[in-house]
């Protein structure tokens, strides 16, 4: 009997007919723990992203575009249906469960409640009948995974004034007058994130994002942390008593809401787990509103957005040194692999002072390695640097000056005509949207076509957002803000960091991506109103051997030619002897 068919058994012991398990920690974070990785465990997908649905005798998986090439390759010597997101005649995941449970023979449904969010808890329930039985008290995987690891467990530590820019007072005092707009007598925080940013503390309970587990309830006048308490060292104990701030233990959340009635309760129901809400829902007034945190932790304080750009000059600077030895010792014939590559960008990261961690794991593809859009190379899988392709390397830094994100396609060997004008096409994606000035009021839902659309031009697509925000010593993956054209998102203001990366990935051949950070600034105000653009804030060249410059107009050349020198500018005190050679050669005109 193999794992799925050892999980269907323990299904049906407990009389299950379906059982929900998704990519999700108890404060539905994009990237989790090892104790969360149920999904991954049972299903051998590894993708940062996905739902698994086990039945009594069959199992799927939905993943989005990002992740169709690896988890097809993850699970096919398994019993398990992949349903690719957004694909013609696949269901959603509350479609599928209606249309499965209108056997009247199936009946019961289960999940770990602390799993599930309660928006789609309540899109599944719409598509059932009222006779279907939903547990969500009983986390099946405890009890299977015997081996599961622990839950995490970091000490924290704070980031002074002179990083965040702003005080936990300042933050927690711009909260109460959000919620002194809804009439709102607490405030229920379970994103991780958020509650590191309010509170100036880092940990390391996840893996790249200095988070730690934790619920926050705002009153009026009071704040209660709810964490273990071990994670508490004298030093932020002082601290945490020095602000007020009361200290309870992780768990007592859900007695503490269990025993509060008739007050109004603001909360996104978007990011609260089901278990929590069902804690609140009858005795209280639940106000549903995006948590005000996402916004205000959006947009960077002039502190934060100095220190940024000094990690995007360290950051720019082992991105140099590490672009200068792929060229150099691609050129030597020296032995090089994904995983070895990735080893040496995290070395020449760790040399600059202030690195707390990456970001996320590296991802380094060569060849058609590079196609799959969220590759992790293993030992198993990785290739040896040899031969012609592109090399695409999509990186980045936790420094206590910020957080960075990069990609860059380098070209080794001869490589065709075909993949230099695919690489052109995205160079001028990124140049189209980095150039934009745009209204106050417009999303990145109305500027995504600046970028997508030069690749439509050639009838390709890419499955994925054209950009992301970014954290501060967070999440690289940061909301409300992205370019996304299907999606809507938020709009954009002074202060937000957003990243500008389409690509091309054509699966078996090859994949491209260019990959900067762009800072929205003001541009001006006149009579038709307040207009922003974009600061590129990342500093490393791109490719020049595999740009195709007669694709590129006169207006390309220039920004490509100032982008340039601005990359010199920045990172050349920092680069001697070859280095400083390499990128002068790099950041030529053309």
């Amino acid at each position: 009997m193999d794992l799925l068919q050892s999980f269907q058994a323990l299904m049906t012991s407990y009389d299950y007919d379906a059982y929900i398990i998704p990519t999700s920690d108890y404060h539905n974070s994009e990237y989790v723990s090892d104790y969360f990785k149920c999904r991954a465990y049972l299903s051998g997908f590894t993708g940062s992203a996905g739902t698994l649905i086990v039945t009594k005798t069959n199992a799927y998986l939905w993943v989005d575009g990002r992740y169709f090439i690896q988890a097809e390759k993850q699970i096919k010597d398994k019993k398990i249906e992949l349903m690719k997101i957004g694909e013609p005649d696949v269901p959603t995941i509350e479609e599928f469960l209606g249309d499965f449970f209108k056997d009247v023979k199936r009946k019961t449904l289960g999940f770990d409640g602390k799993v599930l969010t309660v928006e789609l808890v309540n899109k599944i329930k719409s598509h059932l009948k009222d006779d279907i039985i939903i547990k969500s008290d009983v986390d099946l995987m405890k009890e299977f995974w015997i081996e599961r690891p622990k839950m995490p467990f970091s000490v924290l530590y704070k980031l002074n004034k002179s990083f965040t820019g702003k005080t936990y007072n300042d933050k927690v005092l711009a909260i109460r007058e959000e919620m002194k707009k809804y009439n709102a007598d607490i405030y229920l925080l379970t994103q991780l994130e958020d509650q590191a940013w309010l509170y100036n503390l880092r940990a390391n309970d996840v893996i790249h994002t200095p988070v730690f587990l934790a619920y926050t309830i705002i009153t009026k006048n009071q704040s209660i942390l709810f964490i273990d308490d071990n994670k508490i060292d004298l030093t932020v104990e002082k601290y945490l008593n020095d602000n007020d701030i009361i200290v309870k233990d992780y768990d007592e959340i859900y007695n503490y809401l269990s025993l509060t009635s008739d007050k109004r309760i603001l909360v996104d129901l978007t990011k609260i787990n089901y278990s929590l809400y069902s804690e609140i829902e009858l005795r209280n007034e639940i106000i549903d509103r995006p948590n005000p945190t996402l916004l205000l932790k959006a947009i960077k304080n002039d502190t934060e957005i100095k220190n940024i750009k000094n990690a995007h000059i360290k950051d720019g600077v082992a991105m140099v040194k590490f672009m200068h030895y792929v060229k150099k010792s691609y050129a030597s014939g020296v032995k090089m692999d994904e995983i070895s590559l990735s080893d040496k960008l995290q070395k020449l990261r760790e040399a600059n002072k202030g690195l707390i961690d990456l970001s996320f794991n590296t991802i380094c593809g060569f060849k058609d390695h590079a196609a799959m859009m969220h590759y992790s190379a293993t030992p198993e899988s990785k290739y040896q640097i040899e031969g012609n392709g592109f090399l695409l390397v999509d990186s980045g830094g936790h420094y206590l000056e910020g957080t960075t994100d990069i990609t860059r396609t380098f070209a080794l060997g001869k490589i065709t005509d075909e993949m230099k004008t695919n690489f052109t096409a995205v160079l001028k994606a990124v140049i189209n949207l980095a150039d934009a000035t745009f209204l106050d009021g417009c999303t990145g839902q109305n500027l995504d076509i600046l970028a997508r659309g030069q690749i439509w031009k050639r009838l390709i697509d890419y499955k994925c957002g054209t950009g992301h925000g970014v954290g501060y010593v967070l999440s690289v993956h940061e909301g409300p803000n992205s370019f996304r054209w299907q999606t809507p998102n938020a709009i954009l203001k002074p202060g937000m960091i957003t990243t500008d990366e389409p690509g091309i990935y054509l699966e078996g051949k090859y994949g491209i991506r260019t990959e900067n950070e762009l800072l929205c600034v003001l541009d001006s105000t006149n009579e038709w109103g307040t207009f922003y653009k974009f600061e590129t804030i990342t500093y490393c060249p791109i490719d020049i051997d595999a740009i195709k410059p007669s694709m590129l107009t006169k207006y390309e050349k220039d920004w490509l030619n100032e982008y340039h020198q601005m990359v010199f500018e920045k990172l050349s005190p920092s680069l001697k002897g070859e280095d400083l050679e390499f990128l002068k050669e790099y950041t030529k005109k053309i």
